[in-house]
C-alpha cells in the first residue's frame, strides 16, 4: 500500500468533510495544508517526471536527429553532384573554345596536335616520361613490355590502350636534340610531342602539360604517367584501372609520406620547406612518381586549371597537392611498386618474380635505391623475363 494512504488511514483526525465554496461544491482536506508528510509526498508527485513523456521524448529526439543527419548527408551528396557536373561543364567549354581557335585560325598547338578532329575514346593512355637522353632506355622498353610498330596500333585500335613517349622540345629551336627525336618518332611513331622545355626542374611543370595534351588528343577514362626506367605488365594495369572505373575521382598509385627535405644541397630538396610545417615533418600523402594513374575527371581538373596549379620540386609532391581539398579517393595498391630480381641468388625471388610464379603479376617493378630500374637499359630485359605476365595476356585482358 502507498505509504501516503496507510499514513491517512492510521490518523484519526484527519477527516474529509464537505465544503461549500462560493462557486461549487468539492471535497477538501481540511488537515493536508499544515501535515509535513502530505506536503512532502504531494511535493514529490508535483516535481515526479512523466514516464510517458519519458518514454515518448527519447524517440521523437532520435527520429529528428535521423532526418537531419539524412538531409545532411543528401546535401553532401548534391554538393559533390554539382562540383562533377561544374567540372564536365568547365571541360567541355574549354574544348569548345579550342575547336573555335582552330575554326579562326588561331595557333593552339594541344588543339592543332588534335589535327581538328574530335577526340578518340579509348581506355587508357600512358605517358612513358623521357629525355633527350634517354633513347637506349626508350629501346629497351620497346624490346620488352610496350608493343611496336603495327602491334602498338592494333592495341590502341582493339584494346583502347594508348602508350606513348611523352617529350618537349629544347631551349635551342629545331636544335640537334629535336631533329633526333623527329626522325625517332618517323621511324617508331611512339612520341606525344608537348609544348614544353626539357630539364630536370621542370617536371612538375611538364606533368601538367602531358595530362592536359593528352585529355586533348584522347577522351579516355584514365590517365597515367609512368618512368622510362619501369617495367610494367600491361595486362594487369588494365585489369587494376577496369575494377575502379565507375569511381570518380580516382588517384591510384603507391602512396607514400617521406620527409620534407630543407636542407641545401641534398637530393630532393624542398625551397618551399616551410609550407609545410615545422622541420622535420612530413609531406601529405601522396603518390610515388614512377608511376600512378588518375581517372579521366582529375586529368580535366589539371588542364582546366593548368595556370593556377602552384609547383613544388618534386613532382610527386606537385601532383599530390593539386588533390588536396578535392573528393579524391587515394588508392594505395603496392602492387605497382614491387622489386625487381637482385643479382644476389639469396635475394633472387623478390616481390615481381615471386607474384610472377604466382600467377598474380605485378603491375610496375622497379627499385626504390635508384627510383627505377638499376641500370634499366642493361637490366629491362632480365625483369621482363622473370617478372613479365607474358605478352599474350594483354591481348586477352577484358576492357
Amino acid at each position: 500500500m502507498d505509504p501516503f494512504y496507510l499514513h491517512l488511514l492510521l490518523r484519526p483526525r484527519i477527516s474529509l468533510q464537505p465544503q461549500i465554496l462560493g462557486f461549487g461544491f468539492r471535497l477538501w482536506n481540511t488537515t493536508t495544508s499544515d501535515d509535513p508528510f502530505v506536503l512532502k509526498h504531494r511535493r514529490e508527485q508535483e516535481t515526479a517526471p512523466d514516464d510517458c513523456d519519458n518514454k515518448k521524448k527519447p524517440a521523437a529526439e532520435n527520429d529528428v536527429m535521423g532526418e537531419v543527419l539524412k538531409t545532411h548527408e543528401a546535401i553532401e551528396s548534391l554538393d559533390k553532384t554539382v562540383a562533377m557536373l561544374q567540372m564536365k561543364l568547365a571541360a567541355s567549354r574549354r574544348n569548345q573554345e579550342m575547336k573555335n581557335k582552330d575554326a579562326t585560325g588561331a595557333a593552339s598547338t594541344l588543339a592543332l596536335a588534335h589535327n581538328g578532329s574530335r577526340r578518340t575514346k579509348v581506355f587508357m593512355v600512358i605517358g612513358i616520361n623521357t629525355a633527350f637522353s634517354s633513347r637506349k632506355r626508350r629501346d629497351s622498353i620497346r624490346e620488352t613490355w610496350m608493343p611496336h610498330g603495327h602491334k602498338l596500333v592494333k592495341l590502341e585500335r582493339e584494346k583502347g590502350i594508348v602508350i606513348r613517349f611523352t617529350i618537349g622540345h629544347s631551349a635551342t629551336s629545331s636544335s640537334i636534340l629535336d631533329r633526333a627525336i623527329d626522325s625517332e618518332d618517323a621511324e617508331h611513331k611512339d612520341f606525344l610531342r608537348l609544348e614544353h622545355v626539357e630539364g630536370y626542374h621542370e617536371l612538375s611543370s611538364k606533368t601538367k602539360t602531358y595530362f592536359s595534351t593528352a585529355v586533348t588528343k584522347w577522351d579516355a577514362e584514365f590517365y597515367v604517367k609512368v618512368d622510362d626506367d619501369v617495367h610494367v605488365n600491361l595486362g594487369m594495369l588494365a585489369a587494376t584501372l577496369r575494377h575502379h572505373r565507375y569511381k570518380p575521382g580516382v588517384y591510384i598509385g603507391c602512396m607514400k609520406s617521406g620527409p620534407v627535405l630543407s636542407k641545401k644541397y641534398v637530393k630532393y630538396r624542398e625551397p618551399e620547406y616551410w609550407k609545410f610545417g615545422e622541420a622535420g615533418n612530413k609531406y601529405f600523402r601522396h603518390a610515388t612518381g614512377q608511376i600512378y594513374a588518375i581517372s579521366k575527371d582529375l586529368a580535366d581538373y589539371i588542364a582546366i586549371n593548368q595556370p593556377i596549379l602552384h609547383k613544388y620540386a618534386n613532382e610527386d609532391v606537385s601532383l599530390g597537392s593539386w588533390f588536396i581539398g578535392l573528393e579524391v579517393e587515394h588508392i594505395n595498391d603496392r602492387g605497382m611498386c614491387c622489386r625487381t630480381p637482385s643479382t644476389q641468388a639469396i635475394l633472387k625471388r623478390t616481390d615481381c618474380e615471386r607474384k610472377a610464379q604466382e600467377g598474380n603479376t605485378c603491375v610496375a617493378s622497379f627499385d626504390w635505391s635508384c627510383s627505377g630500374i638499376c641500370k634499366s637499359v642493361e637490366r629491362m630485359q632480365l625483369v621482363h623475363q622473370k617478372c613479365g605476365e607474358g605478352d599474350a595476356l594483354v591481348w586477352s585482358a577484358l576492357i
